[in-house]
């Protein structure tokens, strides 16, 4: 499995790509963001059920039990994919907006779950970690809507919320797609376990095969045209 992210080590100083993490642990770990602010960014348990679609649909070796990490962590490095979930209020400080920043620009890849209301403090922080830029939104043709299952019509619908269309929106650097932000979606509630929320079976179908290809792309990416 081909990844443009290089793992930063700090303990040893060295850096890994996660092909070598992958050989001498047995699977790659992706984590979950733990931050400040209020909101609760430890807020339900999608990741488990997803990474076992994302393992018997797409054979990714993905480690079965993600991680939490902080921002301030150097564990931050360790892992290719974040994803940040939670309603309300979400603050980083200007050292982990820069320790994202970082992260970002060295090839990891942050999934940013709109469980809803986190809006305008989500786009506020972000501004820290990319001030020279906007979010984005994507066109349906986006490569991460057919990295491995399509969606001709872009970002699936999967909590109704304000009852507002699904947006994907994004950022970049030098030209590849490093923070995707499902605004209006929230992919995560139909990750959850079958019975957390009335969601029918096509609806978490479709919110997990859009999480499967988040996870394909940010482990495949390479630089968007």
């Amino acid at each position: 499995m081909r990844s443009a992210f290089l793992v930063v080590l700090f303990a040893s100083g060295a850096l890994l790509a996660p092909q070598a993490r992958a050989q001498s642990e047995g699977a790659i770990s992706i984590a979950r963001v733990q931050y400040g602010g209020g909101g609760d960014w430890y807020s339900g348990d999608p990741l488990p059920t997803l990474i076992e679609y994302a393992r018997r649909h797409a054979l990714l070796d993905i480690s079965p039990e993600p991680a939490t990490v902080e921002l301030t962590s150097d564990r931050l490095f360790l892992h290719p994919f974040l994803f940040l979930n939670g309603h309300g209020n979400i603050a980083i400080s200007e050292e982990e907006a820069g320790r994202l920043r970082r992260y970002l620009t060295s090839g990891g890849f942050l999934y940013v779950n709109d469980d809803y209301g986190m809006d305008e403090a989500l786009r506020r922080e972000l501004a820290k970690v990319f001030p020279e830029q906007e979010l984005t939104p994507l066109a349906a043709s986006h490569p991460i809507y057919s990295a491995h299952f399509r969606f001709p019509d872009g970002l699936p619908k999967i909590h109704e919320h304000d009852g507002e269309a699904a947006q994907g929106l994004g950022l970049f650097h030098e030209g590849r797609l490093v923070v995707f932000y499902a605004y209006q979606s929230d992919l995560a509630d139909g990750w959850e376990p079958e019975g957390v929320h009335p969601d029918p079976p096509e609806v978490r179908e479709r919110a997990l095969q859009m999480g499967v290809n988040l996870l394909v792309y940010a482990m495949t990416q390479g630089v968007d045209s």
